[in-house]
């Protein structure tokens, strides 16, 4: 299991809609508006890292209003 937060700018006025929208993914854990440099903070799970990158590329980058998402993967040190 694979474990991420996905940090995402949204257009303006569009952080509600975008967390809204990635909840209802399978794989988004949550979703929360937040402040500063980014909008959306989303912990995401996933099987393996191919299939965590098809869910942020296929899934969570095609909600309208991103404009930009950063995937950081969580490791156990």
């Amino acid at each position: 299991m694979v474990l991420a937060y996905v940090l995402i700018q949204t257009e303006v006025g569009k952080a509600a809609s975008v967390a809204e929208e990635a909840r209802k993914i399978p794989g988004v854990e949550s979703a929360d508006d937040v402040t500063g440099p980014y909008d959306v903070v989303v912990r995401a799970s996933a099987g393996d890292v191919d299939q965590l990158g098809k869910l942020v590329v296929a899934r969570i980058q095609a909600i309208e209003g991103i404009t930009r998402t950063l995937t950081c993967p969580v490791v156990n040190l």
